[in-house]
């Protein structure tokens, strides 16, 4: 052996022989952090010395998976708390399953999460891993033989014995190069999640890698060595977990190829006289029509996926409300209140379409339709009014008509044509506002106050617009049309006599009941953000904060402001009023407008 050089002397080893002999021979002389075979102190350990003396020992994925749930389960924490709706049906299954060490196919319609849940197992149940800073798939360099890593330390090449494939030739060199010196990084499970959406294009090179033809004319080498492979996306996958999207579009022939992979854990490709042991977690994904239908997914591989979980759409109003909150865009706005009430009713609108006897049930109705339908909300009001006229953002049932454009469905008992959809999603959009003004508005009324609301409406009506600021004929109002001037001054003239508060002077009974209303909605506010804080969600709740969103557009000293929040609640308001039994309103629809009056 040739004299150890300064870089490679030891503390504690006569010689690297014997250390390496001793890290791969000895239990691990650290504590363990709270992810299972990690050092406490694991970001300190910096080098290949630092893992030797420290005498790590890798633990397989699915060990990892099961001693990190365990750990969660006696520690009481939720490590899918994210993943709301699942408590009861889905989670436990996940677990079963990542205690049994079994590879996962989630069966559920688009849009209930799947892959989420795929992220999230990464993410959370993976302990992190030391690599060889610099290798592509993720090489942990005392996985190799031990008379591997000694040649390696000592500047000398491998002498392979095992047609099996250890680290990469990228690795080998810079262990070379470096010796016990060799940078090490630690690598989390989320940086080990590889996820694939299965297309028919997608090839069995793809899969388990092929020759790189770049690599064979810049470096020289032979066709057949090792050198020339470039990995796919199992070693990509390596020591992490696979996520297949939709695997019965993978063609019949290329599924074959992961049943050794789910049967031992290994795989060979055709051109080279080695075998890859991945140690990659499979968890595959499919909707419920592909799942069901014959050949789809082959019997054997169907079979090696071990559990096969389905999941579901949110079941209550509640649990897809908090979804909403938790995954929509607000885009960084500054000044915006979100109603409890228009994001029920968003909700309402999908659970109805979801469950609609005239839906294709085979497509599904996802809950991103329900994200994506408030995100065009918000995008109405502020096209409609908000910017133009300097206002806080507050959605409003005028403003539902434009999810036309983010509702994704299917009809299946009627014909699927455009005209036939707005026509449903009309029909459904009513029902929904039926249903949500009067659990909004239940028991706050008595009957007198009812009879005195409905004898103002005597030869007298009010009118809804979505933008009631505008001025019709020939008068303008250049304060309105510059939003740097000052909207409530124009307010105060009052030039705008739609303007909900100037509409109201005619009916002072709904205007001395406001206050009340809008008491109700505070109460609403709060429940729904305390709900929210429960299941941890901490994004987005600035916007359902009534005291906050309100005080805000005080400060800002606006009084249109404050129309607008009137202007959505006596909106909800009318509505209710005509759907009380009897109705003590009707409410008659041109193009721009909608006109309340006696019914």
């Amino acid at each position: 052996m040739k004299p150890i050089s300064p870089r490679h002397r030891l503390s504690g080893a006569d010689t690297i022989s014997e250390l390496v002999k001793s890290s791969y021979t000895s239990q691990p002389s650290f504590s363990y952090s709270s992810y299972y075979g990690v050092p406490e102190n694991y970001k300190e350990v910096k080098t290949l010395r630092d893992l030797l003396e420290i005498k790590y020992r890798y633990q397989p994925t699915k060990t990892q998976l099961r001693e990190n749930i365990i750990y969660r389960i006696k520690s009481f924490d939720n490590p899918f708390q994210s993943i709301i709706g699942f408590d009861e049906t889905v989670i436990p299954s996940i677990k079963r399953a990542l205690l049994a060490g079994h590879d996962i196919l989630f069966v559920g319609h688009i849009g209930q999460g799947k892959t989420k849940l795929s992220e999230l197992i990464s993410e959370n149940l993976l302990s992190p891993i030391p690599i060889v800073d610099g290798t592509l798939t993720n090489d942990i360099p005392t996985e190799m033989p031990y008379n591997h890593l000694v040649n390696l330390i000592n500047g000398k090449d491998v002498e392979r014995n095992l047609p099996q494939f250890f680290v990469s030739k990228d690795c080998e060199e810079i262990i070379k190069n470096n010796g016990l010196d060799t940078k090490i990084r630690w690598v989390d499970g989320k940086q080990r999640y590889r996820y694939v959406l299965a297309t028919p294009d997608i090839s069995v090179k793809d899969l388990v890698g092929q020759i790189d033809v770049v690599k064979i004319i810049k470096k020289g080498i032979e066709l057949y060595n090792i050198d020339s492979y470039s990995p796919g996306y199992l070693l990509q996958a390596r020591y992490g977990i696979l996520c297949l999207d939709e695997l019965p579009v993978l063609d019949p022939r290329k599924q074959v190829t992961l049943l050794s992979v789910l049967q031992e854990g290994r795989f060979t490709t055709g051109a080279y006289p080695v075998f890859f042991k991945p140690d990659v977690k499979i968890i595959a994904t499919a909707n419920p029509m592909d799942y069901t239908h014959s050949g789809k997914i082959i019997e054997p591989l169907a079979d090696r996926l071990k559990s096969h979980i389905e999941t579901h759409y949110p079941n209550t109003i509640d649990d897809e409300t908090l979804i909403l909150i938790q995954e929509m865009d607000m885009m960084g706005r500054t000044n915006a209140f979100l109603p409890a009430f228009m994001l029920k009713s968003l909700v309402r609108i999908f659970q109805k379409i979801r469950n609609h006897p005239d839906i294709n049930n085979d497509r599904g109705v996802s809950v991103r339709s329900t994200i994506h339908s408030l995100e065009a909300v918000l995008g109405e009001v502020e096209s409609s009014r908000s910017i133009l006229y300097n206002l806080i953002t507050i959605p409003r049932f005028s403003d539902l008509y434009c999810i036309f454009q983010s509702s994704k469905f299917e009809l299946e008992e009627i014909e699927d044509t455009s005209e036939n959809r707005i026509q449903f999603l009309n029909t459904i959009m009513k029902e929904v506002i039926q249903e949500t003004t009067l659990n909004f508005f239940n028991g706050l009324f008595n009957s007198t106050e009812l009879l005195s609301i409905k004898n103002e409406f005597r030869g007298k009506s009010f009118t809804v617009l979505q933008n009631q600021y505008q001025i019709f004929g020939k008068e303008k109002n250049t304060n309105f049309q510059n939003p740097k001037k000052n909207a409530s001054s124009s307010l105060s003239k009052s030039k705008f006599p739609l303007v909900y508060t100037e509409q109201l002077k005619n009916f002072p009974m709904i205007s001395k009941s406001l206050n009340k209303m809008v008491e109700r909605l505070e109460i609403e506010q709060k429940e729904l953000v305390s709900l929210a804080a429960k299941y941890n969600i901490h994004v987005n709740l600035k916007y359902l904060d009534f005291d906050k969103s309100m005080k805000k557009s005080k400060d800002n000293s606006s009084s249109s402001n404050e129309e607008e929040l009137c202007a959505a609640i006596i909106e909800m308001f009318l509505e209710y009023l005509r759907f009380t039994s009897p109705p003590i309103l009707e409410k008659r629809e041109s193009h721009l407008e909608s006109t309340f009056l006696e019914a």
